[in-house]
């Protein structure tokens, strides 16, 4: 092997990221220019590096705004750029949405509507849908948040609350053509999921978005209650007329970012095995499966031989028991430490591709073979954090935890475990 072990396992999840950068992408699905305007909106923690990347590529004449999460913004000369509040949305995310919306009001067959989106746009796109108030959905957003409930859910409880959710933002836009130009952050790449689906059809309904609330106990306020159960709150559906001038593409992945990551394993002399893109599950279990694999590897060299890296990507949930500051990967990163139990020549990452695990300023963090001893050194019991969901302040106190700052894109988690 060619590098350290903390080394490279960075220099593979910096490639991970990389390969999701706008920049490299989005030149390859320009649609042709239109006979009237061109008009860019969209929302999502890309959604500004998206809009710069657009505007070096696009020759003629454009116009356009996007929001995207504080700290996130990158200098466009042609499209204004909004900053908000995620996961928990604000004001400002609403009056951004109501822009938006307003932008692509009274369009043409002629005019083209370039949507930009990434993940992180559920909650840029805080418009509430009729009798819920923003304060309703930053109640309903945080309950769902500390659930456990997986994005594919949370997600459909969205959609249904909302006014700019769920294909009303293109039904907004008919009868222009519409070309959506998709980050994608969910497992499956499903583009209802990427930002709850805000200009493609949604074949869920109030009724699943009801089922998934009483499945995690969620309060709901009276007036979300009612939309739902009224079924006012229903969406575009995939057929609709006004969806007819839609076009969809997905212009960076998880599997994408894995496959950047994989080559970086190779160039070191390590094995790749890609698990999967779109694994789900809390994360300690999560980890403590893949705890089972990486110990199959390192006793027995099955189903690979080390040296060799295990690389996933997806999204886990943590349900918050504790008083910590949460945080999917650094909850699955700490579980995965218990599970090896200082097995030697094992260590790993796990990070969140933008830049912030759960509400923190931190992408993730790493583990090696001494993790456990230097957090007993440092008189901190390993469990105990675990149970109080505190990853962060776990390998805070270590030194181990992964800043990068914002990273302009965003195809949710990566995780590496290397066996030398």
């Amino acid at each position: 092997m060619s590098a350290a072990p903390r080394e490279l396992l960075g220099a593979m999840f910096s490639a991970a990221v990389n390969a999701a950068q706008p920049s490299l992408t989005i030149g390859r699905y320009l649609p042709p220019a239109p006979k009237g305007r061109t008009i860019v909106i969209g929302a999502g923690k890309a959604s500004a590096a998206m809009a710069q990347a657009f505007e070096k590529h696009w020759a003629g004449p454009l116009e356009g705004i996007v929001v995207t999460r504080y700290g996130y913004a990158v200098p466009c000369e042609r499209i204004e750029i909004i900053e908000a509040a995620h996961p928990v949305p604000d004001a400002a995310g609403r009056a951004a949405a109501e822009r938006i919306l307003g932008a692509v009001h009274g369009l043409t067959s002629d005019d083209l509507v370039i949507c930009l989106i990434s993940g992180g746009g559920s909650s840029l796109l805080p418009l509430p849908g009729a009798g819920v108030t923003l304060e309703d959905k930053q109640a309903i957003n945080r309950a769902l948040l500390a659930s456990g409930a997986t994005i594919t859910e949370m997600n459909c409880v969205r959609r249904h609350l909302s006014a700019i959710k769920g294909g009303r933002l293109a039904a907004a836009c008919y009868p222009a053509r519409v070309v959506n130009l998709l980050i994608s952050d969910v497992p499956g790449d499903h583009p209802a999921d990427i930002a709850s689906g805000p200009t493609v059809g949604d074949a869920t309904t109030c009724a699943d978005a009801l089922a998934i609330v009483k499945r995690y106990g969620i309060d709901l306020p009276a007036g979300a209650r009612r939309l739902l159960e009224s079924g006012d709150g229903e969406t575009v559906k995939p057929g609709d007329r006004r969806l007819e001038n839609v076009t969809t593409h997905i212009i960076a992945s998880p599997q994408m970012a894995l496959e950047a990551a994989a080559a970086v394993a190779l160039d070191a002399g390590v094995t790749p095995v890609i698990l999967g893109d779109s694994i789900e599950g809390e994360a300690r279990e999560v980890a403590r499966v893949m705890g089972g694999i990486a110990l199959q590897v390192h006793r027995h060299g099955q189903p690979v031989k080390p040296p060799c890296v295990l690389l996933s990507g997806g999204e886990t949930t943590v349900t918050l028991r504790g008083n910590g500051r949460g945080g999917r990967n650094v909850e699955f990163l700490l579980a995965l430490a218990i599970a090896l139990d200082g097995a030697a020549d094992v260590h790993g990452v796990a990070a969140d591709t933008d830049g912030v695990d759960g509400a923190e300023e931190v992408a993730g963090a790493f583990i090696g073979p001494d993790t456990l001893a230097r957090a007993w050194a440092h008189g901190i019991r390993p469990r105990d954090s675990l149970d109080n969901n505190d990853g962060h302040g776990f390998f805070g106190a270590l030194g181990d935890a992964l800043i990068t700052g914002p990273t302009l894109t965003n195809v949710n988690d990566f995780r590496a475990i290397l066996l030398l």
